[in-house]
């Protein structure tokens, strides 16, 4: 039996603040990353720190997709007249629906010293709220 040692490295990226929408962070995330080039197989974990704001994989292309995703979970969510936590405003509850939804991280495998992304996956920051605010992002390295 052979066991390996694996290495974990962990940092913290900060999104700059955006307005409502699904945007695509993928260079902006992986600009603030350690070189891949060393490693032959690992796997990057991605979690974002908020409960009004998601982190998920998805077609990168075409900003229709995103645009389309943005108002299908804003018809299913938004002016609900049910809600009752509203202390930020209206977009309170929704903007914590749709990251419940959505998620709060991906993981992408690595290999040969890169991100093992689709063809047209790109990392898609779901911005809840009205007025975003900055986004802290925990990454974890593993390899």
């Amino acid at each position: 039996m052979h066991f390996r040692v694996m290495s974990v490295q962990q940092f913290e990226i900060v999104l700059k603040a955006r307005e409502q929408g699904m945007h695509l962070v993928t260079e902006e995330v992986f600009s603030q990353m350690p070189d891949l080039s060393g490693i032959s197989a690992g796997l990057l974990h991605v979690f974002i720190q908020h409960s009004s704001a998601s982190i998920s994989i998805n077609e990168w292309a075409d900003p229709d997709v995103r645009r389309d995703l943005e108002n299908f979970y804003a018809e299913l969510c938004n002016n609900k007249s049910y809600f009752r936590h509203t202390a930020e405003g209206l977009d309170d509850m929704p903007s914590h629906v749709k990251a419940s939804l959505l998620g709060s991280s991906i993981s992408i495998p690595i290999t040969n010293g890169r991100l093992n992304l689709g063809v047209w996956q790109g990392v898609i920051l779901g911005e809840h709220r009205i007025r975003g605010y900055s986004r802290k992002l925990i990454v974890t390295l593993i390899h």
